[in-house]
């Protein structure tokens, strides 16, 4: 049995047309569905649902043979034990900084000010700012990011940003671009080893689907 470990929202969504190029189906819809485990019409493999952030450590450790999950879960995560084979190009997002309107971060970082910067990226804002050679206190948080210039809690945020309107709706802006996000596909190194014609088919599957025409059929 080969499990693969997907999160539920915008990764699954964007993985299912990958899947169907490459012959998998999933039976079972996750949002009206109360099932964790999902089956596929490939009798051998299965879906598993679990939190985003969760999908490198499942893949790590043997819960699932691999997983997609995206890059900036990747880094904070470290990646340890796992092959890295394909970027799927899929849930594509950027981290970035982001201030108030009336917040002037440039002059703040020209004059040596120590900031206050609240993420769950801590591990991403932390080296970012230490190349930048910037001062900052990170305040870790796990959601509801933008409240946290608008209540004084901190100076900036390093978030996940897609089209930018939740920092607009919300009077932020933003200020500086860290990197580019997409989803990768990860795989155990030992379930690799021990099942290795089996997750070779799904990542030459993956591959092929990557390679077909945008909106062709499978």
């Amino acid at each position: 049995m080969i499990t693969l470990a997907l999160s539920k929202g915008r990764i699954f969504d964007e993985t299912l047309p990958l899947l169907r190029a490459a012959g998998i189906e999933v039976l079972e819809d996750p949002e009206t569905s109360r099932k964790l485990i999902l089956a596929t019409n490939q009798p051998e493999l299965r879906v598993v649902l679990v939190r985003a952030t969760d999908v490198p450590t499942y893949v790590e450790y043997g819960g699932a043979d691999l997983g997609i999950t995206g890059r900036d879960t990747l880094i904070e995560h470290g990646g340890h034990g796992l092959y890295q084979p394909l970027d799927l190009d899929i849930a594509r997002c950027r981290i970035s900084v982001a201030v108030r309107k009336d917040f002037d971060y440039a002059s703040a970082v020209r004059q040596g000010s120590r900031l206050r910067v609240a993420t769950k990226y801590v591990g991403i804002a932390r080296d970012f700012f230490a190349t930048k050679g910037v001062h900052v206190d990170l305040i870790k948080l796990y959601g509801s990011m933008e409240l946290a210039p608008l209540t004084g809690l901190a100076d900036a945020i390093v978030d996940l940003v897609s089209t930018g309107n939740t920092l607009r709706a919300n009077g932020l802006v933003e200020v500086e671009r860290i990197m580019d996000i997409s989803s990768r596909l990860v795989v155990n190194q030992a379930a690799l080893k021990r099942k290795q014609a089996a997750l070779r088919q799904v990542i030459d599957g993956f591959a092929a689907a990557l390679r077909q025409p945008v909106g062709s059929a499978a």
